[in-house]
């Protein structure tokens, strides 16, 4: 049954009592109370008494990147794994320098090749708004999240969007009551109906407030909405990363003003950080400007026009500008003429820093008119250009008078400045330090794409034939154990390749169900078997070395020469602990703590080192991949190779034994132990070591992870299209299948 269907449009009609019985409808009286505070004064002078009037843009600029609610939430988004399942399109870190900027999270439906439908996932909250208008606080929110998810292709845009409403209030406290029935009036009975957007579902919290020894602390009305939808094209969702003009050509910024031209500061970044409210809030000006808003970028997906995106929020138009800046490593020059009343401090703080609804959109020129025309009920205006020039500088100009000059370096510090501290003050202060500096390389090249294979060839070693497709396919072992969550994207990456995955569970063999002789591969895969609690992988590789049965099953295994070995992650620290069992892995390193001393989650540049002489044979999974340096995930806790020191287990001697088969670059290409771009601080930038007849593989990083190449964080414009519907991390699958004949 289909619930959209005309003629049986309720496949499902039950009296709603049947579900939650007649519970007594509650009562309660509440009055209503508004708060009386000050304007906000744009020209800033009762804040900055003492500055120069030529100062005080750039005192603003200041505060507001480093307010917490503005700046880089890096330190939050790095611990945290964001690939695990394979099927993350969209997380927060976009573009070559993975600057957290993203609108909207996005996955793919399923690890199937040729299935372009995903979910987006967006949010919207205006808390400080409630302070001043309740009703506006919750309209605000409710159109943020929809700002935000417009980056991805939802098909019939809003109305197959869904929210979730969670609420959070001191019901209790004087006049909070009356704001919330104001608020869920606001978008229950007004602004969600007259969208076409439901809320079918949320959750509420009613005691946000706490009282001791005759204090209190009661946190002002909160609306946090979620919303999520459908996507008809994964491959499609815009980021806020500008486009240098040598890759696009000529490019302008357009902004639409969905504010009808209303510059509200209440409740603002700005207000908060010179310790102020504000009287007037911003708000949902007109629900059709909202409507025709999400006409257009229905259109926009559909023609392929927009190079970047970024809604206006927290920090406002500028704050847009600049994030759209770090997140393309470029030059932006901005000319206010048209937005601003005048060159006059007020005129450019209300401006810049109100955070009205709208939104910057990179297109090329070329596309100008096409641009208005689809937008023509919203009057886009035409504020910049993305210049071609080495200098990576934000110039402001009102006329011919520049008044606002910085370069993107300054800025995106100043930016990363609180998540930089409270980075500091949690790891390991100088890897944090190390990751601030970064930002200062302007000719920073970024992640790259530089292979020597071609990802889409066929290197099998045999004619596909009719019988050659009846035959078994070769099985491979996708190992897991208690905590292990990686073997679902592994099983796909081998299945692609042409193999039949087994599942198996470590009980399966403990118990004598399944035997490893059954099969020709094995594939342990990423995770935290046992919590990482003994140390990570130990448990896990303890459980086969003191079970007799096990260890002869995996003994065994590896003694065979038709059999190979992959271990990934956690996999690979439970391979390092097996050593004694795995024939030339003597001197092999173990894994330890990140010198970070934090989990790290990150897209790295790796070089495949495999050896290609003929002195030993080629890794199983590496054929044809040597020199080629390319982006990958990481995601572990414990990922520095450590060695013994022993003469035979140093970092050089693997190296010169050429049992190295992956190692960290910068984005220069060069072999580094320079955080972040080595996650875990291992010597020589060494992350894959195999044995000498190439069957073993035992790497930190997860290949498997973006075997579609949709999935992948960031894919370099123009580079990929032959490619097909694999990333150039299949290439190891297929090798392993190549060799097995």
């Amino acid at each position: 049954m289909d619930s959209e269907s005309q003629q049986d449009p309720t496949p499902i009609d039950l009296p709603m009592p049947i579900l939650f019985g007649k519970p007594p409808k509650m009562h309660r009286i509440v009055d209503s109370r508004k708060l009386t505070l000050p304007r906000v004064d744009s020209s800033l002078s009762t804040y900055l008494p003492k500055a120069p009037a030529q100062a005080v843009l750039g005192h603003a600029v200041d505060r507001v990147l480093a307010l917490p609610s503005v700046g880089s939430k890096s330190f939050l988004i790095t611990i945290a794994d964001r690939t695990v399942g394979g099927l993350t399109v969209r997380d927060q870190m976009v573009g070559p320098w993975q600057t957290p900027v993203a609108d909207v999270s996005v996955t793919a439906t399923s690890l199937t090749p040729g299935i372009k439908t995903g979910e987006a996932m967006a949010m919207g909250e205006k808390p400080t708004l409630a302070l001043i208008s309740a009703g506006a606080s919750a309209r605000m929110s409710v159109v943020e999240s929809l700002m935000n998810i417009a980056a991805a292709s939802v098909e019939n845009r809003l109305s197959k969007i869904r929210l979730s409403a969670n609420w959070m209030a001191a019901s209790s406290h004087p006049g909070e009551g009356a704001a919330l029935y104001e608020a869920a009036e606001a978008i229950g009975m007004q602004l969600c109906p007259a969208l076409g957007v439901s809320i079918p579902v949320g959750k509420d919290s009613m005691s946000m407030k706490t009282k001791w020894e005759g204090k209190e602390v009661t946190a002002p009305l909160s609306l946090i909405i979620s919303a999520f939808a459908p996507v008809n094209d994964i491959s499609s969702t815009w980021t806020p990363a500008l486009r240098r003009p040598e890759d696009v050509g000529e490019t302008v910024l357009m902004f639409v003003d969905l504010a009808d031209g209303k510059k509200a500061l209440g409740g603002s970044a700005l207000a908060q950080v010179f310790g102020q409210v504000g009287d007037e809030a911003p708000d949902v000006r007109d629900v059709d400007f909202v409507k025709d808003f999400f006409h257009a970028i229905e259109q926009l997906h559909e023609s392929d026009i927009v190079l970047a995106y970024h809604d206006r929020s927290d920090g406002g138009l500028f704050t847009t500008l600049v994030e759209m800046m770090y997140a393309g490593r470029c030059g932006v020059e901005i000319m206010l003429d048209k937005i601003v009343k005048s060159g006059r401090t007020q005129d450019l703080v209300d401006t810049l820093f109100n955070e009205e609804l709208g939104a910057v959109f990179q297109i090329r020129k070329k596309h100008y008119n096409e641009f208005k025309g689809v937008f023509a009920p919203l009057n886009p205006i035409s504020i910049g250009t993305v210049p071609k020039q080495p200098k990576q500088d934000l110039a402001m100009y009102y006329g011919t008078d520049c008044v606002y000059r910085a370069t993107r370096k300054e800025l995106q510090q100043k930016w990363s400045q609180t998540s930089w501290a409270m980075q500091r003050l949690r790891d390991n202060p100088e890897c944090a330090d190390a990751e601030k500096s970064n930002m200062e390389d302007d000719q920073d090249p970024g992640l790259r794409y530089k292979l020597t294979f071609k990802p889409q060839e066929n290197i099998m070693s045999y004619t596909t034939t009719l019988t050659s497709q009846i035959r078994a396919k070769p099985r491979v072992a996708i190992l897991r154990e208690q905590g292990v969550n990686g073997q679902s994207e592994m099983a796909f990456a081998f299945a692609s390749a042409g193999f039949s995955p087994i599942d198996v569970h470590m009980t399966d063999i403990l118990s004598g169900r399944f035997s490893l002789a059954s099969v020709v591969g094995l594939a342990a895969c990423g995770g935290f078997s046992y919590g990482d609690v003994l140390g990570a992988g130990q448990g896990w590789a303890k459980s086969v070395l003191l079970h007799e049965g096990a260890r002869n099953d995996f003994q065994n295994f590896f003694q065979r020469k038709d059999t190979f070995a992959l271990g990934v992650c956690n996999g690979c620290q439970f391979l390092s602990r097996l050593t004694d069992i795995i024939p030339g892995a003597e001197s092999w390193p173990t894994f330890e703590r990140n010198v970070s001393e934090q989990y790290e989650a990150r897209v790295c540049m790796v070089e495949v080192s495999d050896p290609p002489s003929s002195s030993q044979p080629p890794s199983v999974f590496l054929h044809g991949m040597h020199g080629s340096h390319l982006p990958i995930v990481t995601a572990h806790g414990e990922g520095r190779a450590t060695f013994s020191s022993t003469g035979t287990s140093t970092p050089q001697h693997l190296l010169d034994q050429g049992l190295v088969s992956l190692r960290y670059t910068d984005n220069y290409l060069r072999p580094t132990e320079r955080y972040p771009f080595n996650p875990n601080g291992s010597p020589l930038g060494i992350t894959g070591v195999r044995t000498p007849d190439g069957r073993v593989l035992a790497l930190m990083p997860h290949p498997e992870r973006t075997i579609l190449k949709d999935v992948s964080s960031y894919l370099p414009p123009g580079q990929t299209e032959e490619w097909g519907e694999f990333g150039p991390w299949i290439r190891m699958f297929r090798s392993a299948r190549r060799w097995c004949g």
